[in-house]
């Protein structure tokens, strides 16, 4: 309601097909999407993830073995699924939102509130591998495998820690859950995790 109160959304001329618009915006509700785009494949930002989106909301119930927190609200009793649900839906599909709203201009280009949108403007990004950022070039096969593997044991690892660190939250909720349950929670939620982190290692 009060986005559409105070955001002024007036009829535009109608749509010419012989020039395109720049920047060429989908729907606010698809502009997550449309952010996504910009860090992903398009197969992966298109497909991959609004099908675990969609498949992770019918799974709720199923590994939501909490019966605490039916019929009322508690927050003391229910932190990792109140803070999930905030983490994926505030923090990062309400912000995608906005930024593709208001920060991306001509080019899908960042542009900050204020700043004057420039349809000249041109960013070539280049991608950079972690071993070019160590100085690690490809000539050196064996050190690039090494340093592929130690990331890879490190990630893992890192991974491992914050699972545990979640079990620990509320022991009794998660010992209740199956071994099924337990991975398709972690799966969901490490790709949840995942998503900002590849966004801000490869910034738009």
């Amino acid at each position: 309601m009060v986005w559409s109160i105070t955001l002024n959304a007036p009829l535009e001329e109608p749509a010419n097909p012989n020039l395109t618009m720049n920047p060429a915006k989908a729907p606010w509700y698809f502009l997550g999407l449309q952010e996504m785009l910009v860090y992903f494949d398009p197969w992966i930002a298109g497909v991959v993830m609004p099908t675990l989106i969609i498949f992770g909301l019918m799974v709720i119930p199923y590994i939501d073995t909490n019966p605490l927190g039916a019929g009322y609200y508690t927050w003391k009793q229910r932190k990792f699924e109140i803070g999930t649900f905030l983490f994926g839906f505030i923090i990062l599909w309400v912000s995608m939102i906005t930024i593709g709203t208001f920060i991306r201009g001509p080019g899908w280009q960042w542009f900050w509130p204020g700043q004057t949108w420039d349809h000249n403007r041109l960013i070539y990004e280049v991608n950079r591998d972690l071993p070019d950022l160590f100085g690690i070039t490809s000539n050196l096969g064996k050190a690039h495998l090494r340093c592929h593997r130690g990331w890879r044991l490190l990630r893992y690892r890192r991974l491992w820690w914050s699972t545990r660190s979640i079990a620990a939250t509320n022991p009794k909720n998660y010992q209740r859950k199956s071994l099924r349950q337990y991975s398709i929670l972690m799966v969901f939620f490490l790709t949840m995790i995942g998503l900002p982190i590849k966004m801000l290692l490869r910034p738009g």
